[in-house]
């Protein structure tokens, strides 16, 4: 399985970097464009200190609604998400991590026990496997069995992307969800780009072309994408900025769903009825859609499926109107998807990092 892109990752990612600070771009520095609720925040500020050290991520995929589920996250590096989520989801919950360095798979395993104990947990709830986001069923990770899977940052360092998405899209159950950040390209990066080792270990040789990314989740199955935040990403090495020309980067947190086939869709009348926690007010669904508690507003056919399908079910009175869904007759316009644009309306741009304090040219060797 291990390909001459995965050789390089795992040296970038497992031996060159020790801490965020050492990476060339402030991927791992971008704002969300909405406050994290406080149970994310208090979650986060219980993880031990050297796994958030070594946190490579560029964004902070935490959805909502999280207690009691079973969650996988492809490319868990030091663990630090993994940890924050293993409070999210409760004693009754389980996450799962997944990583093919196995330098960072041993230092996220040494600290199972100390957020056991700093949660007052009977048992773990957090575990950890060496293994290939393409080849999730032979690491242990069984189809129709994950409710959400999450990812920061890591399928743009991923060479078959299509098949990472396929997987995904395998073990969730029916209803579930994939919640992740990632790197973007404004435009579709050549291939000399991707050979380079230092561009792809710092997610630009890999990012994918934003509209490309849209199609290629609806070939694999997944719902429309739902783009939840966006931000401009600055590349601090003067020689990568160079290299990389005319292309821009953005990470990008989108969520997809696993629909149930062949189910009838139709547009509907949706009321939120502010029970997740957190979100006792207004539930921001995504950019597009803001679910204002005891207020009925019309959506289309998909998102009324998503809702009817997934664990938000309970949350949402649901009136499914008569009159069939005609938006399949139509050309899809995805402009509202583009996380340039969002990153751009939302003046979505970190402009100091502590990154830009260290600018060493990494130079891996070429054998």
């Amino acid at each position: 399985m291990t390909t001459e892109v995965h050789e390089n990752v795992q040296k970038y990612y497992g031996t060159r970097l020790e801490s965020s600070c050492d990476l060339q771009t402030n991927a791992a520095c971008t704002l969300p464009c909405r406050p994290l609720p406080k149970s994310a925040v208090n979650a986060l500020a219980l993880v031990h200190p050297e796994v958030t050290k070594r946190f490579f991520g560029c964004g902070l995929p935490v959805p909502e609604k999280l207690e009691g589920c079973r969650i996988l996250d492809l490319g868990s590096g030091s663990g630090r998400d993994c940890y924050a989520l293993s409070k999210l989801v409760g004693e009754s919950g389980h996450v799962t991590g997944i990583d093919m360095t196995e330098n960072l798979i041993l230092a996220s395993q040494k600290y199972i026990q100390h957020h056991q104990e700093k949660f007052g947990y009977a048992n773990p709830n957090t575990s950890f496997v060496k293994g290939y986001m393409e080849k999730l069923g032979e690491a242990g990770i069984q189809k129709d069995t994950i409710d959400i899977i999450v990812s920061n940052c890591v399928i743009c360092l991923c060479p078959d992307k299509k098949t990472v998405l396929q997987e995904a899209y395998n073990v969730l159950k029916d209803g579930g969800e994939m919640y992740f950040s990632d790197m973007y390209a404004s435009k579709v990066v050549p291939d000399l780009l991707k050979k380079d080792p230092v561009l792809w270990g710092e997610g630009m040789g890999g990012s994918l072309f934003w509209q490309d990314f849209i199609s290629l989740v609806q070939e694999v199955g997944f719902s429309t994408p739902y783009l939840v935040s966006a931000s401009h990403i600055m590349v601090h090495n003067c020689e990568l900025k160079k290299k990389a020309g005319d292309i821009n980067y953005a990470s990008g947190t989108y969520r997809l769903f696993k629909l149930p086939q062949n189910t009838s869709k139709a547009n509907a009348m949706v009321t939120y009825k502010g029970t997740v926690p957190d979100y006792p007010n207004q539930l921001d669904f995504d950019s597009s859609h803001c679910f204002k508690k005891d207020e009925a507003i019309q959506v289309d056919a998909e998102m009324a499926l998503v809702l009817q399908c997934s664990r938000f079910i309970p949350d949402f009175s649901i009136q499914v109107l008569d009159r069939p869904d005609e938006s399949h007759n139509l050309t899809p316009q995805y402009c509202h998807l583009n996380p340039f644009c969002l990153a751009d309306n939302l003046g979505s741009t970190v402009k100091q990092c502590s990154k830009q304090a260290s600018q060493k040219a990494f130079r891996p060797d070429h054998r």
